[in-house]
């Protein structure tokens, strides 16, 4: 449920050359031109825009700029506007990437931040890399076996993803049963509507297991935008790849440390972080005396994964790599010891002394999976058993993390009790969901050393939930910077609450400006579902019958009659069936286009909050269509009436 966005320029054609990040941040950076001196003209625009990093002032000079600006529009004198600064960004990159081609090195990011530089450019040996992934893992499958494999040296990739289905089922293989593969559309010919529902349901079930998907759009997949589709492959085959770095699967990874304490800092430690502890700890076993401390430069020469192989898979050791000089050589050695241990090798020795980031991790996160060198049986398990394991908390720890991940924010957080203490990130989100509320004047950015600066911005925090009139009885700021699990989590729901009845608010078409409250979506709910002709209803959030998840299908068919294969649907009586029919309407509502980061427990519980945010972000969808494509051929209009009226009952959640 990311913020409500405008439109920025009413031009097609330039819509479609960009995402809504790119022309957010290219939005602002024209406002902050044009505030220097009241307006702007086409004689600053050279100048003002080499001051920028997002457009291309490292591969043009001013006086190039300024030449290609004038040929573009001779005129200097007359003012520029927006869109007139978008045509002008354009042609300058277009210049750029004809100059530049296909000749620079720059492997792609996880795409942890919005892609909003001027040159999008991939590592062929990364695309090949994925490709190989992807080929290895998805080669059964009955849809996809008739284009793979996948050449590694084309760019294929880019096509077969087209339309969306490849995307989806290696969002299953990194973590099962995120989609329902009964909603995915597979027929030979897809129609255009139907290729659009299974990108939406892609980035709202890569947004659910954690990707950053803020800079990407269906269009973006459909046109085959090569350094997106790329970053999202990436962040999916990542996640798949680090996916045994956390305790609960791995638990022998106490090892890594001393006692209790440790182990609690250790599961608040991303993935990433956690792979490398567990390197060092395997070359302390070893002669070699340097530390790890990212997969780029230190590994470049080779020597640590030498050892760290050695040590690994002693029985594969090839005693020459020991006096081997030539770092080349000794990378290629490094793979040749992996072959014979059976771990693929997701990079080449030219990979290696390059020092790139995303394939070097790639290859110890599969080494980690294939032989972690960690014991069956250590005595520091005894400490998990004193950790409590709150399935609850951890599950939504989880949806709130995704849930402020999927905001445009410059920062990704790994895990909400550590990553918000110092409430930074808090207000970050607090004014992405109250634009302006927060005073940033008294604000103090990361790294914060001082800790009554890290109190100070909780105490804002707290102060700004007050305003919105959440309910913080007994929560202070030091609550948030000591990591209070349960407050923290309950300040989280209420802001994720605010922020979905705020997005309702702000149609004024139906809600009339009026406040939104959960008796709203409820009745709201029941409306439509009666109005479809079912008997079905859902007394409150907390109602025991949702559990089935038949009310909710009932609801998904109401607001849009093709949605539903009811032959697809179980009874819902059995814990199995329960689960079948739950999973089938998490994939339908993010294949229509809800933003929603709940698991099928939380269905088959019946867990008041998520029911709620279930609901209202089908409600948001829905109000947000125009009519012609959500109502059936002869239906009365369903958006007759307004908002329901303001009350309360046992349904409203505080």
């Amino acid at each position: 449920m990311s913020g409500f966005v405008g439109i920025l320029v009413s031009d097609p054609w330039l819509q479609n050359q960009f995402t809504q990040v790119e022309l957010r941040s290219l939005k602002s950076h024209f406002t902050s031109m044009k505030r220097e001196s009241g307006k702007l003209t086409v004689s600053d625009l050279a100048s003002r825009m080499g001051k920028s990093k997002i457009v291309g002032d490292q591969n043009l000079s001013k006086e190039e700029r300024a030449t290609l600006i004038q040929n573009f529009h001779p005129n200097l004198n007359d003012e520029v506007d927006f869109e007139f600064y978008l045509r002008i960004y354009l042609n300058l990159q277009a210049h750029v990437n004809a100059i530049i081609g296909s000749g620079v090195k720059n492997s792609s990011a996880f795409l942890k931040a919005a892609t909003t530089t001027l040159l999008h450019t991939i590592s062929d040996s990364e695309k090949s890399s994925y490709v190989a992934h992807i080929n290895n893992y998805l080669s059964e499958d009955e849809f996809l076996k008739k284009c793979l494999p996948i050449n590694p040296s084309s760019n294929d990739l880019f096509e077969v993803a087209k339309d969306g289905v490849l995307l989806c089922k290696l969002i299953n293989v990194a973590v099962p049963g995120t989609i329902d593969e009964r909603a995915i559309n597979t027929k030979s010919m897809l129609n255009p509507w139907e290729r659009n529902e299974n990108h939406t349901l892609c980035l709202n079930s890569a947004k659910a297991i954690g990707c950053t998907v803020v800079n990407i759009g269906t269009q973006d997949i459909i046109e085959g935008r090569r350094h997106l589709v790329l970053g999202v492959i990436s962040q999916i085959i990542k996640i798949q790849l680090l996916a045994d770095l956390n305790l609960k699967k791995t638990p022998q990874l106490v090892e890594l440390v001393g006692d209790s304490k440790d182990v609690e800092e250790l599961m608040s430690l991303p993935p990433e972080k956690i792979l490398l502890r567990w390197m060092n700890f395997q070359l302390k076993k070893t002669e070699y005396k340097k530390t790890v401390s990212n997969f780029s430069s230190d590994v470049k020469d080779a020597e640590a994964y030498t050892n760290l192989l050695n040590v690994l898979a002693p029985e594969h050791k090839n005693p020459s790599n020991v006096i081997v000089k030539n770092t080349f050589e000794r990378a290629k050695h490094v793979l040749e010891h992996a072959d014979r241990m059976g771990c693929r090798r997701y990079l080449t020795a030219k990979d290696i002394v390059e020092g790139s980031p995303n394939l070097n991790l790639a290859f110890v996160a599969h080494i980690f999976q294939h032989r972690n060198g960690l014991s069956t049986q250590t005595k520091q398990i005894s400490f998990l058993e004193t950790l409590a394991d709150d399935i609850q908390i951890s599950r939504e720890e989880k949806s709130f993390r995704f849930w402020i991940n999927s905001f445009d924010s410059s920062v990704y957080i790994n895990n909400v009790f550590e990553d918000l203490r110092d409430g930074w990130i808090l207000l970050q989100t607090l004014d992405k969901v109250s634009p302006s509320i927060v005073n940033w004047k008294i604000a103090s950015k990361p790294p914060i050393k001082l800790p009554f600066k890290k109190v100070e911005n909780c105490n804002q925090v707290v102060k700004l939930g007050k305003q919105l009139k959440f309910s913080l009885v007994n929560i202070a700021g030091n609550d948030i910077v000591q990591g209070n699990k349960k407050l923290i989590l309950a300040y989280l729901w209420q802001l994720m609450r605010y922020n979905i009845l705020q997005l309702l608010k702000n149609l004024r078409f139906h809600s009339n400006g009026k406040e939104i409250t959960d008796v709203d979506i409820l009745e709201w709910a029941n409306a439509k579902v009666r109005k479809n002709g079912s008997q079905t209803r859902m007394y409150s959030f907390r109602d025991k019958s949702l559990s089935d998840g038949i009310f909710f299908l009932e609801l998904l068919s109401s607001v849009q009659p093709r949605a539903v294969n009811w032959s697809l649907v179980t009874n819902g009586v059995t814990d199995e069936e329960k689960k079948m029919n739950a999973t089938y309407v998490i994939s339908i509502a993010r294949k229509l286009g809800c933003s929603i980061f709940l698991l099928p427990e939380d269905i088959i519980e019946v867990n008041q909050k998520m029911m709620l945010t279930l609901t209202a972000s089908i409600m948001y969808w829905t109000l947000k269509q125009p009519l012609e494509l959500i109502k059936p051929t002869g239906s009365p209009d369903s958006h007759s009436g307004s908002i329901l009226d303001d009350s309360t009952s046992d349904s409203s959640l505080e």
